[in-house]
């Protein structure tokens, strides 16, 4: 089996399309990102500015520690926050490339079955041994990559929900400290 050129060309521009959307997708998430930044920047220099005021208008160390207890829970919701908000876009970015990564492999391997198939019809008398050992190979390879595509969809599952947990934790620890403190 010979490739003409324009199956190459039409290979390559394939090809690059793909990495053009991918580069595409890694620009999105980096635009999120510095938006994001530039949110929570803008808002942690107002509340900076906010929490000098209040500061400077206290008039004993006891309203200044409860103002200072006050500014607790907050604080902790908004990292939790942001945390989660970085988490789902890279999350999101990731997907990307892993829906395009399992469609490009499974283009592969439709094309290497293709071909099996077809050195199989025009293999001589004789090697149906070797055609059946080459197409259990062939399974064997599908078989574990499906198996790998399970655990890695099973361990980001449990990261997830791991990230979700302790940001959960964190997010009630600030809380019940919070009016421990007044």
């Amino acid at each position: 089996m010979t490739l003409t050129a324009e199956q190459l060309l039409a290979s390559n521009k394939a090809n690059i399309e793909t990495l053009l959307g991918l580069t595409s997708k890694v620009f999105e998430g980096m635009e999120k990102l510095v938006e994001l930044n530039v949110a929570t920047s803008r808002a942690a220099l107002n509340e900076a500015s906010n929490h000098t005021q209040a500061v400077l208008s206290v008039k004993d160390a006891q309203e200044l520690l409860a103002l200072q207890s006050s500014l607790l829970q907050p604080l902790a919701e908004k990292s939790a926050a942001y945390s989660r908000h970085i988490y789902d876009i890279l999350t999101g970015t990731s997907a990307e490339f892993g829906k395009v990564f399992e469609g490009q492999v499974s283009d592969a391997q439709k094309g290497f079955s293709n071909l099996v198939e077809s050195t199989a019809k025009n293999a001589p008398a004789g090697s149906e041994s070797a055609v059946a050992m080459m197409k259990s190979a062939v399974s064997a390879a599908s078989t574990a990559f499906e198996s790998v595509q399970k655990a890695v969809k099973q361990a980001s599952d449990v990261a997830e929900a791991n990230f979700n947990a302790v940001a959960s934790t964190a997010s009630d620890a600030a809380k019940n400290a919070a009016p421990r403190k007044r």
